[in-house]
């Protein structure tokens, strides 16, 4: 199938590896221009080398160092990305972090680094490039959240800030949907790629990652970053084009929630 993103101009926040790479990678190879961001040089220019050897070439892609943690290294993504691409049609919201663990331990600051580092980026980014979207005459907006944003589990923090951000996602949609831009959340279950939590603890622990794995992941396996990159590529293309509001849960039928 033609996803039909020859040309299309995409910003994914946090996409130096993980999620928000896979998505790059799925979106370069449909034929998007892709801008990747991330705080370290060295990480980041290994995904802008490994993306322009998919993309064939250096005009596909952009890297950007900033920390999207504040609003300053924001406005440089999205402006950095228009000036090189003339606009843009596809942002996808992945970057995220949240600590902390109990009510009574997690500590004021670590409740605000998980806002800022997850909730607040994509808030500032969406705000920042829906202006870009109309003027092209419609686009998409994707927040990678959780299937932990849609029922119990993991952090207390990592809960919160990914609940908002689907919640978040649903309000824009309704509030986009005139002036043709569709907004959808992709909500992840317990994904292994390289340099990951899960593949970390897969090698610190593989006899309890095992018995997580038979007793949690139905498929008996933990997902793929691909997996992910590949329906965030779906749902930026014209092929789901009355698809928006919605949350995508893309998790091996990890998850227990009926809707």
């Amino acid at each position: 199938m033609d996803l039909q993103l020859t040309e299309k101009v995409a910003l994914i926040t946090g996409s130096s590896r993980g999620l928000g790479l896979a998505s790059a990678r799925s979106l370069v190879t449909e034929g998007a221009r892709v801008c990747v961001t991330g705080r370290g040089e060295e990480r980041l220019r290994e995904a802008e080398a490994e993306l322009r050897t998919l993309a064939g070439g250096d005009g596909h892609v952009l890297g950007v160092q900033a920390d999207l943690s504040t609003l300053a290294g924001v406005e440089t993504a999205v402006n950095e990305t228009v000036q090189t691409f003339g606009g843009i049609d596809i942002l996808v919201n992945n970057v995220g972090k949240a600590g902390g663990s109990g009510l009574l331990e997690t500590t004021d600051d670590e409740w605000q680094a998980a806002l800022d580092q997850t909730l607040h980026p994509a808030i500032w980014a969406s705000r920042l490039t829906v202006p870009h979207l109309r003027h092209r005459g419609g686009g998409v907006i994707i927040m990678v959240a959780s299937i932990w944003g849609r029922e119990s589990g993991g952090r207390m923090t990592y809960n919160a800030v990914k609940a908002a951000e689907i919640s978040l996602g649903k309000s824009l949609a309704q509030q986009l949907a005139k002036d043709g831009i569709r907004v959808n959340s992709v909500a992840p279950g317990s994904i292994s790629f390289p340099g990951g939590s899960w593949a970390k603890r897969q090698a610190e622990d593989p006899k309890g990652m095992a018995k997580f794995v038979e007793r949690e992941l139905p498929f008996g396996r933990f997902g793929r970053d691909h997996e992910v990159g590949d329906v965030v590529a779906f749902l930026a293309s014209s092929r789901a084009s009355w698809v928006s509001g919605a949350c995508v849960t893309v998790d091996g039928c990890q998850s227990k929630a009926q809707f």
